[in-house]
C-alpha cells in the first residue's frame, strides 16, 4: 500500500509531537505540525467552535501542500478528525463542516493513554476520567469513518518500534 499520509491521532499528552518529528526524520520526509497547539499558545485555550474549525481547515490546506509536493508519507500531527473530536470534548457536539471533510490519512495512528499526564498549558483533561472519554471518542471517530487505524503503545523506544512496525505492515498490505 502506498501510504501518502500517516496522520498521529489521540488524546493529549501520548507522545504524538515527539513521535511526529522522529517519524518525519525516519522516513526523511515532512511533518505537517500540530496548528491547534500553535494556535493555543499564541490565542489562549479558550476556543470557540468557529477557531476549531479554522484550525481543523487550515490544518488540512498544509497537508494537501506537502502531498502535492510529493514527498511521501507525509507524516500529519492531528488532523480534522482529532478537531472534530475536540468539538465533541469541550461542546458535545461539532459544526456540520467536519462531517464534509473527507481528506483522511491513508493511515492513522492512535496513541494509547498509556503516558502520564503532562500538563503544558495548552492541555485540558488531565483527569484519569475525562482522559479515558477522550480516548474513546478518538477511537469511536476512527471506527466511524472506517479509516485504517493501528493502535501505538508502550514507552521511550518501545512506542517508537511499535508505531515504526505498524507502518510497515500497513506498507506491506
Amino acid at each position: 500500500m502506498t501510504l501518502r499520509t500517516i496522520c498521529l491521532h489521540g488524546p493529549e499528552s501520548t507522545g504524538k509531537s515527539t513521535m511526529s518529528t522522529r517519524l518525519a526524520a525516519h522516513f526523511g520526509s515532512p511533518v505537517i505540525t500540530e496548528f491547534g497547539r500553535t494556535y493555543c499558545e499564541r490565542y489562549g485555550i479558550d476556543l470557540t467552535m468557529s477557531d476549531l474549525v479554522m484550525i481543523a481547515h487550515t490544518q488540512d490546506l498544509s497537508v494537501r501542500a506537502a502531498v502535492a509536493a510529493g514527498r511521501w508519507p507525509v507524516i500529519v500531527d492531528t488532523d480534522a478528525l482529532m478537531s472534530a473530536v475536540w468539538a465533541d470534548m469541550m461542546f458535545g457536539r461539532r459544526d456540520p463542516w467536519f462531517a464534509r471533510w473527507e481528506n483522511t490519512a491513508d493511515l492513522y495512528l492512535l496513541f494509547n493513554i498509556d503516558l502520564p499526564w503532562v500538563e503544558d498549558g495548552t492541555r485540558m483533561f488531565g483527569t484519569a476520567e475525562a482522559r479515558r472519554r477522550f480516548f474513546d471518542l478518538s477511537r469511536e471517530e476512527l471506527d466511524r469513518r472506517g479509516v485504517p487505524w493501528v493502535m501505538v503503545r508502550g514507552e521511550g523506544e518501545a512506542r517508537y518500534a511499535n508505531a515504526l512496525a505498524a507502518i510497515e505492515i500497513a506498507r506491506a498490505a
